[in-house]
C-alpha cells in the first residue's frame, strides 16, 4: 500500500434535503488508482454528503495504512472550513466538521485543495450512482497484469438463468477479476444460463441428475469436466443440485446464497423460499454469503457476507433484487481473493490475508 495517496471526493443530493451519496476515488501517487466507492446516505442534504465524502474517504485512507493525503473536492465552501478560513455555523455540519478534523490529524501531513467538477468527474460519477440504484457501489482497480500473465482457471455451474454468470463475467471483461471462463456446467439443459452460456462464448455442458443411477456417477462426471478443463475454481452460480465435491476440490468450489448464513440455509432454501422466509420471520436485515462447499447444503467456511436492509413493506421481488445487488459486489470479491492468494483456512473459518 502506498504510504501517499490522492483523494477526490464528491457529495450530492436531488432535494436537498433528498436522495443523497457520497462518491471518493483513492490513488497513488502516479495516478493509479486504489479503491473507489459510492455511498447511499439516504434523505440528506447536499453538504451532509459533501462532508461524508471527506470522512468515509480519509477512514478507508487510514484503514489502507495511508500516512500522508492530499484531498481534492469540488466544494468550495467545505474546503475553506476545513482549511479554517470560514467557520462552520450550521449546528448539523459542526460535528461533520470536527470529525472530519479529527480523521485529518492521524496523518503525519494533509492538503486539502478546491478543484472544479469537471476535474472530479469520477467521484460525482460514482455519487450519482449510488443516488440511482440507491444502494453502495465498490469497485477495485483494473488489474495490471500482462495479457501473457496467468488467470484464473474457472468453471460456472448452474441451474438457472445465469445472470450470476454474466456479472463474473462483466467483471472480467472490467478487468476487475484476472480470471477466466473456461467451461460453464447446467444441470439443466432448458434454462436461459445456456444461451447466455453461449451468448459469452462456452457451449455449456449438460450433466442431469436424472440421467445417472446415483449421486457418486452424477458426482464424478462433474468431477471429470474440471479436471479435463484444468479448472482452478468452480463457482455454483444458482446451481442447485447436491454433489459429492471430490478431495482434490476441496476449498476450490464456491457457492453464494442468498442470505447471511448460518440463517436461512439448508435444503429446499434457495431463491424465493430463502426471501420469503426472511420476511417471515420478521428480519430487519438480509443479505448475502459466499462459502466454500462442503457435502452439506450451504455449509463450509464463509468467505465474503453483504448485507443490505429487509423491510416490513418489502415483497419477496423487493428484496431478492436487493440482495442480489449485494451478490453482484459480493462473488467477484471472494473471487478476487481466491485469485490472489489472500484466503487462509484454519479450522473452519476463512482468514483473510493483508
Amino acid at each position: 500500500m502506498s504510504k501517499e495517496v490522492i483523494i477526490f471526493t464528491d457529495g450530492g443530493s436531488r432535494g436537498n434535503p433528498g436522495p443523497s451519496a457520497a462518491g471518493f476515488v483513492i490513488q497513488d501517487t502516479s495516478g493509479n488508482q486504489l479503491i473507489a466507492k459510492g455511498i447511499f446516505l439516504g434523505n440528506n442534504t447536499n453538504n451532509f454528503a459533501e462532508y461524508n465524502g471527506v470522512i468515509l474517504s480519509l477512514e478507508t485512507a487510514l484503514e489502507m495504512g495511508a500516512k500522508k493525503i492530499t484531498l481534492y473536492s469540488d466544494s468550495q465552501l467545505m474546503v475553506r472550513q476545513i482549511n479554517g478560513q470560514y467557520k462552520v455555523k450550521s449546528p448539523n455540519l459542526k460535528d461533520l466538521y470536527n470529525q472530519a478534523r479529527t480523521l485529518l490529524g492521524q496523518f503525519k501531513s494533509w492538503k486539502i485543495e478546491h478543484v472544479y467538477r469537471e476535474q472530479n468527474k469520477d467521484a460525482d460519477a460514482l455519487a450519482n450512482k449510488a443516488m440511482d440504484l440507491k444502494d453502495n457501489i465498490e469497485i477495485y482497480p483494473q488489474k495490471t497484469e500482462t495479457a501473457n500473465s496467468k488467470k484464473l482457471r474457472l468453471a460456472v455451474m448452474l441451474s438457472g438463468g445465469g445472470t450470476t454468470m454474466l456479472n463474473i463475467q462483466k467483471e472480467i471483461d472490467a478487468g476487475n477479476l484476472n480470471a477466466q471462463i473456461i467451461t460453464v456446467i447446467s444441470s439443466r439443459g432448458d434454462v436461459k444460463g445456456i444461451q447466455r452460456a453461449r451468448d459469452i462464448g462456452i457451449e455449456p455442458v449438460v450433466i442431469r441428475r436424472k440421467d445417472f443411477s446415483d449421486i457418486d456417477s452424477f458426482s464424478e462426471s462433474i468431477a471429470a469436466i474440471l479436471r479435463e478443463n484444468k479448472i482452478e475454481l468452480a463457482v455454483q452460480a444458482g446451481w442447485l443440485c447436491l454433489w459429492k465435491i471430490p478431495e482434490d476440490f476441496t476449498n476450490k468450489v464456491m457457492n453464494i446464497h442468498p442470505s447471511l448464513l448460518p440463517s436461512f440455509g439448508g435444503k429446499g432454501m434457495w431463491g424465493h423460499h430463502v426471501h420469503e422466509a426472511v420476511l417471515k420471520a420478521g428480519c430487519k436485515v438480509s443479505g448475502c454469503t459466499v462459502h466454500f462447499c462442503t457435502n452439506e447444503y450451504d455449509k463450509g467456511p464463509i468467505i465474503v457476507q453483504k448485507g443490505c436492509v429487509a423491510k416490513a413493506s418489502d415483497s419477496v421481488d423487493d428484496l431478492a433484487e436487493r440482495v442480489f445487488r449485494q451478490e453482484c459486489l459480493a462473488y467477484p470479491e471472494a473471487i478476487r481473493l481466491f485469485a490472489q492468494g489472500k484466503i487462509d483456512i484454519v479450522g473452519e473459518i476463512v482468514h483473510i490475508k493483508g
